[in-house]
């Protein structure tokens, strides 16, 4: 359903059909496209009377007309990153829009969704901690995600740095779902990968410690307390980066979430986006995505979800451990997305590391502590609640690459965002599938 298909559309089994081809760097006959994109011609055909959320990509230097400021969303809706600004607007004027000439182009504001000790031991992470004194220090992390606890033991502070909500390793706070002001996850998804990042195991005696424990996390909430939300949010969150990536010396940011792909990553307003955070000189790590398979169980090509499926995105799918520290057995885990990238047949993803059954944080006043309360696993030390919780998903793989790249900024500042992929895909090692 993230690429928008109907349920079981791919599960007739294998086919016999040429695969199109592409030239690399260039755009393909699919990243043509008219002012209005094809969620948004079929509103405008269709639902005349209803009114639909839009992202209104602006000419270079123009201002948003006067008629349509009445429909602007009012808080994170100015979206400068990409000379935009995110609209509520009825179905049936946006024809009118199209003729507008002040406006790029016009685009739905299409959902998004989220798509340990053994872990670093197997990525290497642990020996590089203790015996290279690289633990992320001094390096900032964004995370775009449900939020963060507010408070954990293994978010503690083991620096002379100070931070302003308490003794958490967190810089900054932006809740673009709520607007709040301090630190809070309704959802747990962004707890679990912040401690992927970052925990220090405080509450494990170290060993589900994550792979950058004194590495600065700045939280940017974008998903509400189910685990939603829209493109909109997360440009505002790339926006914010781009702003502030200095200020908080944030030199990785995560995106463990998935939107569909409705267009070419030359044309969709969230790809653009993040092309500008890794412009501005941040490296941006994405999940590749859970659509490995089909409802048949037969391997499903073309799974890659955005931002992910843009060549300047690190795109990270998921191994499996086996339950050991060695790597000879890990495996590519069966759900983990894989390209071509539909519309523009990149290949995809960049890496793969472990996502499957990865122990992270839980934040009790998550939603997560409740409906994943079988996956909830106790410490070394007496807590009041369960600290940590097993995962699975490419949401988990993204942020041991992004702990990784913080690590690899704390080693050498001076590298590029082009040259932590190249670094990372030609240090890496084979692995079949």
């Amino acid at each position: 359903m993230l690429l928008g298909f109907v349920p079981g559309a791919l599960a007739e089994g294998r086919h016999q059909a040429s695969a199109q081809r592409g030239t690399p760097g260039q755009p393909n006959s699919q990243a043509r496209r008219g002012k209005l994109d094809r969620e948004l011609t079929a509103r405008a055909a269709l639902q005349p009377t209803e009114t639909s959320s839009v992202i209104v990509t602006l000419q270079p230097g123009a201002q948003l007309p006067t008629e349509l400021r009445t429909y602007a969303k009012q808080e994170h809706g100015n979206l400068a990153i990409i000379n935009g600004r995110t609209l509520t607007v009825p179905n049936s004027i946006l024809s009118k829009l199209v003729a507008d000439p002040s406006i790029l182009r016009i685009d739905f504001d299409r959902p998004i969704a989220r798509a340990n000790y053994r872990t670093a031991m197997t990525v290497g992470a642990r020996p590089v901690n203790k015996g290279l004194g690289l633990t992320g220090a001094g390096v900032g992390v964004a995370l775009i995600d449900s939020g963060i606890t507010e408070w954990h033991d293994d978010l503690t502070n083991r620096s002379t740095d100070l931070y302003p909500f308490g003794d958490q390793r967190v810089s900054a706070f932006v809740d673009f779902v709520n607007g709040r002001t301090t630190p809070y996850d309704d959802d747990g998804h962004g707890t679990h990968v912040a401690g992927i990042v970052a925990g220090n195991g405080r509450d494990s005696r170290g060993q589900k410690a994550g792979i950058a424990p004194d590495a600065s996390l700045v939280s940017l909430k974008v998903l509400d307390a189910n685990g939603l939300g829209t493109i909109s949010n997360v440009i505002a969150a790339f926006d914010w980066v781009v702003a502030h990536h200095d200020e908080y010396r944030i030199r990785v940011v995560n995106v463990s979430i998935a939107a569909a792909v409705h267009e070419s990553f030359w044309t969709d307003p969230l790809t653009l986006a993040a092309k500008r955070v890794v412009d501005s000189g941040v490296v941006v790590v994405t999940a590749a995505g859970n659509l490995g398979k089909n409802a048949a169980g037969l391997p499903q090509y073309g799974g890659i979800t955005a931002p992910g499926n843009a060549p300047w995105a690190l795109t990270v799918g998921a191994s499996s451990t086996n339950g050991t520290i060695q790597r000879a057995d890990d495996t590519i885990a069966n759900f983990s997305s894989h390209g071509p990238t539909f519309k523009d047949w990149t290949a995809k993803p960049d890496l793969v590391a472990p996502g499957v059954g990865t122990i992270s944080l839980a934040d009790p006043l998550s939603n997560y502590y409740t409906t994943k309360a079988q996956f909830l696993i106790r410490g070394s030390e007496e807590t009041a609640t369960m600290p940590y919780l097993t995962l699975t998903g490419t949401s988990m793989s993204a942020p041991v690459v992004t702990g990784t790249v913080a690590l690899m900024m704390q080693a050498n500042p001076s590298l590029t965002p082009n040259l932590v992929k190249a670094i990372l895909q030609y240090t890496a090692e084979t692995r079949p599938g």
